[in-house]
């Protein structure tokens, strides 16, 4: 499996933290090459499906339509050979196979900074409090907020509970899952809410970083199956583990930003990997599969898509698919999510006492944190711009938004000092043509029950991964890590 010729990727623009790896780049003319599996999509997903394959001693071309690999996780370069990441970035307790690939390829993780108060705002009311404590022990990350205690206690109490029913892998099976997927969060909440308008107001920001919608966005049924999926086979899932820092999803960060870790799978499998290939069409017929990319042909045994499901909706399929995994495909949009960045010589809000998270109602920023490198230095204060939020302010000039986001965090924080950050950037993932949006799909009322058997089900020699596939941890680099796993298992029982 050759190419007319070998390219280094770098992972950011800027060069810090870059890993150079020697891979297969599109060559001049069309090339035909010939594979085992030809895997669409170099994120986690598609590169573990390959990594394990090639263990295995398949051969395997992996087929990506960026100049880079990563996929939803970006390396930002910000000077001095550090970076902070554009992308996804947290793991946690029982993202057991991200943490385990990591380790697999020499890439470490480090705490998330938590040392201190966090900012809460809503209306007049303002709150500096801790995840530690009493109420912290109770709350986590969720804010003490007097008008909103009960409703915060007992829905999150009820939402646990219901998550139990629920099998992440066949929530459709749940019990009532046709009534609970009938209705979206929104409108759970209103039913069994004191303050309805005062508890959407706060899930408003967490929805808008966790999915890059609002809580009338989504069906109770996913809201439940995605807090069952916060788990893992021993542990069961909980809302509180989705939102939390200390013990939560938010918990740690990798070492040298979290696409390093693609980056080296990638450099381990070399030329496998062809960058700058869309593929535009997938034939299947009895004895193969031919997959046509961007300057390249590949004809294989099987295929793995490992894609977000709305762009597989971009792909021509010969014989079509069956029309409910095109209609599933049709109705799993991505999120709408910016993510924004400010960086200041130092994290001067520690000094103060301060963890850097913030979470508000109203824009555009739902909710922020401390993104520092490991060392402290130089200080980042990172956002999310998400679901309505990110409808309004993407739309806006760069310096609109630049000058909208610093005045927020000023505002927030008190401090005029966030007014003059050494330099700032956003990433709009809506704007990313190969993603369209993140962090993850999110699936509306009915999406499930109708079509939800169809998410990993083969079609053929087609078979499917990317994180929105996983049973635990869906829309999590571990769910990306999750999904390559079952989808080469799947491949290789067949091979």
């Amino acid at each position: 499996m050759t190419t007319s010729r070998r390219a280094f990727l770098a992972g950011t623009a800027g060069g810090a933290g870059v890993l150079a790896i020697g891979v297969g780049a599109q060559p001049a003319g069309a090339a035909a090459l010939t594979a085992d599996v030809v895997v669409v999509g170099a994120g986690l997903a598609g590169l573990t499906t390959a990594r394990r394959l090639v263990a295995a001693g398949k051969s395997v071309i992996v087929l990506e339509a960026r100049d880079r690999v990563g996929g939803r996780t970006l390396n930002h370069a910000i000077g001095g050979g550090k970076i902070a990441e554009a992308g996804g970035e947290f793991v946690g307790p029982t993202q057991d196979r991200i943490l385990a690939l990591a380790s697999e390829v020499g890439v470490g993780t480090f705490d998330a900074y938590d040392t201190g108060k966090n900012v809460y705002v809503r209306g007049s009311t303002r709150l500096l409090y801790s995840d530690t404590g009493l109420l912290g022990s109770v709350l986590g990350t969720a804010p003490p907020d007097p008008a909103l205690l009960l409703d915060i206690a007992t829905l999150t109490l009820q939402i646990d509970a219901a998550a139990k029913k629920v099998d992440p892998a066949k929530p459709w099976l749940a019990p009532n899952a046709v009534v609970n997927d009938a209705m979206t969060l929104e409108t759970w909440v209103r039913q069994h809410s004191v303050n309805a308008s005062g508890i959407l107001q706060l899930l408003a920001p967490f929805l808008e970083a966790l999915l890059g919608a609002e809580p009338g966005d989504v069906s109770y049924l996913a809201t439940l199956a995605y807090v069952a999926g916060a788990g893992n086979a021993q542990t069961p899932g909980t809302l509180e583990r989705l939102f939390n820092v200390r013990g939560g999803a938010q918990q740690s960060r990798i070492v040298g930003g979290s696409q390093i870790i693609a980056q080296k799978v990638a450099q381990a499998l070399g030329a496998r990997v062809v960058l700058n290939a869309p593929v535009r069409r997938i034939t299947q017929n009895a004895t193969g599969v031919v997959v046509e990319a961007d300057g390249t042909t590949v004809t294989a045994a099987q295929v793995v898509v490992a894609i977000p499901p709305a762009l597989t909706s971009r792909i021509d399929f010969d014989p079509l698919l069956p029309a409910q995994r095109d209609l599933l495909s049709q109705r799993m949009p991505m999120g709408a999510l910016m993510k924004v960045e400010a960086i200041y010589p130092t994290p001067f809000w520690r000094s103060a006492g301060l963890t850097g998270q913030f979470l508000t109602v109203g824009g555009p920023v739902g909710y922020a944190f401390d993104n520092s490198p490991p060392d402290g230095s130089p200080g980042v204060l990172a956002g999310f711009v998400g679901g309505t939020q990110n409808l309004t302010w993407g739309s806006k000039t760069p310096a609109d938004r630049r000058a909208g986001v610093l005045a927020q965090f000023a505002r927030i924080f008190k401090d005029n000092r966030f007014l003059s950050p050494t330099d700032y950037f956003d990433m709009d993932w809506t704007q990313e043509e190969w993603t369209r949006g993140a962090p993850t799909a999110v699936l509306g009322p009915g999406v499930l029950t109708k079509f939800g058997t169809w998410i990993r089900q083969p079609v053929g020699r087609l078979h499917w991964a990317g994180t929105e596939t996983a049973d635990f941890w869906s829309g999590y680099m571990d769910g990306a890590v999750r999904s390559g796993e079952r989808a080469a298992a799947e491949v290789l029982a067949v091979l």
